[in-house]
Parts: C-alpha cells; structure tokens; sequence
C-alpha cells in the first residue's frame, strides 16, 4: 500500500495598508484547492494605528477560523515612494506578528519568487498571474480584488517551494 498524501494548508499574504491581500490553501499531492480567499480593507481616513489594529486582529481571525498549518508572505519592493513603503512595512509587520502569535511558521518571498513559481515566467505581468492562479486552483474565474488573488499566488508559491524543497532534500538523503 503506497502512503495516503497528508493535506497541507498555507496561508498566503499580500501586504498592503489599505487592503491586506490573503488566501488559504490547501495541497494534497499534486493537488491544490481553495479554502477562501478575500481581503482585508481598512478606510483610508482612519488613523494608522487604528489600521493596523484592525489589520491584526483581522489576520488573527482568519489564523483562528481556517487553521493553516504554515503561511506565506510577499516582501515589500518599492523602488520610489518611501513613505509608502514605510506605512506597508507597519501593516506587513502586524500581520506577521498576528501569523506569528497564530503559533504559524512564516516564509517570505520575493514578486519575482511568486511570479516564477506560479507561471514559470519572474516578470509575468499581474493578468498572467491570476489567470494561472484561476487554473491552477481551478476556479471559474481569477480571485477578485488583485490583493486576493496576489495572496493566493503566494500561498500556491509556498505549497510548491517547500514541497520542492523537502522532496529534494529527502532524496539527498542516505537510505
């Protein structure tokens, strides 16, 4: 009898201060299956900190009601605006340490990471992703807003990255 794939949930994030992409996963061998995927939004005339409370306790709900086992964030790439990249890093902070008090082991990845691993190409543009996102998680239609659908391509990105890597190593393995 060969052995029964065990199901593997990942939580994928796509950090933002006004929508906080995310996704939940599911990898079953070579399978992969939506749980939920949705945003996180915080109005834009609330105070910072508000926000990044309202952020926190909204990743600490979603840790609490699906139960992933693992989770998966984007790292922030901004090559002009350092005040923006300075108010997501606080939102991306928050929702780490919410994954974090979830008892949930955190992966980070680069765009260019996620892009390669979800279409094969490190400078896809965003359609590309969601359609592959669609395909690969068979849905009739790619996740809406992007934020959802970047969150579930980070989460598919982890499921593949780190079943590669424990396949890999185990073979490297003396018998």
């Amino acid at each position: 009898m060969g052995d029964v794939p065990r199901t593997r949930i990942a939580l994928g994030i796509d950090p933002g201060t006004a929508i906080v992409g995310y996704a939940v996963v599911a990898a079953r061998g070579d399978g992969l299956s939506m749980i939920v995927c949705d945003v996180i939004t915080t109005p834009a005339r609330m105070p910072l900190a508000e926000r990044l409370q309202q952020i926190y306790a909204g990743g600490g709900e979603i840790v609490g009601m699906y139960a992933p086992q693992e989770a998966a964030m984007e790292e922030l790439f901004f090559a002009k605006n350092t005040r923006t990249a300075m108010t997501v890093g606080q939102a991306r902070g928050v929702a780490m340490l919410a994954l974090a008090n979830g008892g949930l082991p955190i992966s980070e990845y680069t765009p260019k990471q996620v892009k390669q691993a979800v279409t094969g190409y490190g400078d896809a543009r965003k359609e590309q992703v969601g359609e592959m996102v669609r395909i690969l998680l068979k849905l009739p239609t790619i996740p809406r807003p992007d934020d959802a659908a970047d969150a579930a391509a980070v989460a598919i990105c982890h499921l593949n990255t780190a079943n590669y890597l424990t396949n890999s190593f185990l073979k490297l393995q003396p018998k």
